[in-house]
């Protein structure tokens, strides 16, 4: 029995990713924030599937403390790991910080999933060297939109995604964490984990769609009460339903063709479809100061053994 853990799992595509797993009989692992929708989301996959392995573990990606703490509990405790899909994040929204003084956009959706995966890196590479098993993979759920992120993005120092971060809007600050999730996937992931340790595990990032989630909602924070309902009432009929936006990420996690195309890395529009990357996301020395300050934060915050090492 394979097991998944999804990151977001309690609405949106994260519910629908983790309710198609728990249908297919894996093992499911639900982390999320607030503990009463993870309530509510394991309730309502169980009615759907009563004999469901699934269970609900609370944690704050905005902090990176619990983070390491949530991470290195699922290390020691379960068997293996199969598939991860690091779906969490903050939607286009108004500036806002993590616990630890960071973006919480970036801090979020890649911080936290970065700190995530480095502590869940030895289960994962523990299941891949199992044969009888297919190799694991890694799913980061991104968006077109990072087509926009602002072209003097450098991710060079700790200001430039802290105080420096207040004077983006909100959609600008959604763009950047999301072309982060891609330069992660391939430039620090694919370059300098898999592909150095010849680790038989692949990373891939998807594109849901225009999805219809409860992330509308937070237009009203970053844009006010009236023009947050309108620009919520305006774009969301025109927007993919949940389960069908969670079409990409359930196909990149489970699609043979992945592994008989060897599509390591690689950024997918919809089932099957790559996608054309910016510059920005195509950039490997943007990828590598990502990755410098990526590692730095997490020492800064958490010490040097806040992070595990990347390689074997």
């Amino acid at each position: 029995m394979q097991t998944v853990l999804v990151t977001g799992g309690t609405g949106g595509i994260g519910f629908e990713v983790a309710k198609a797993f728990a249908l297919s009989r894996a093992r499911v692992l639900i982390l999320s924030r607030k503990g009463e929708h993870g309530d509510e989301a394991t309730k309502a996959i169980k009615e759907a599937a009563p004999d469901a392995d699934i269970d609900f573990i609370s944690c704050d990606l905005g902090s990176l403390q619990e983070v390491k703490e949530v991470a290195d509990k699922i290390r020691n405790e379960e068997e293996r790991l199969d598939i991860v899909v690091a779906g969490a994040g903050v939607g286009v929204n108004a500036f806002g910080t993590t616990s630890d003084g960071i973006d919480r956009h970036l801090g979020v959706t890649h911080l936290g999933h970065f700190l995530l995966i480095n502590r869940l890196l030895p289960l994962i590479r523990k299941t891949s060297e199992r044969r009888d098993v297919k190799a694991p993979r890694i799913v980061t759920i991104s968006s077109e939109l990072h087509r926009t992120t602002s072209s003097n993005v450098q991710f060079l120092t700790p200001s430039e995604i802290t105080e420096e971060s207040k004077d983006l809007g909100p959609n600008k600050l959604y763009s950047r964490s999301k072309l982060a999730n891609i330069l992660f996937t391939k430039y620090g992931l694919v370059e300098r984990v898999i592909k150095p340790n010849n680790d038989r595990i692949f990373a891939l990032a998807v594109h849901p769609g225009a999805v219809h989630t409860g992330q509308q909602d937070q237009f009203k924070e970053a844009y006010g009460g009236v023009l947050g309902t309108l620009m919520k009432n305006i774009v969301t009929p025109f927007m993919r339903s949940a389960d069908e936006g969670s079409l990409s990420t359930l196909w990149a996690a489970t699609s043979d063709d992945v592994e008989k195309n060897d599509w390591q890395g690689c950024y997918f529009k919809d089932p099957g479809t790559l996608g054309k990357e910016t510059k920005q996301a195509s950039d490997p020395k943007l990828g590598e100061n990502l990755w410098n300050l990526s590692n730095q934060l997490v020492k800064e915050k958490l010490g040097e053994d806040g992070l595990l090492p990347w390689n074997k």
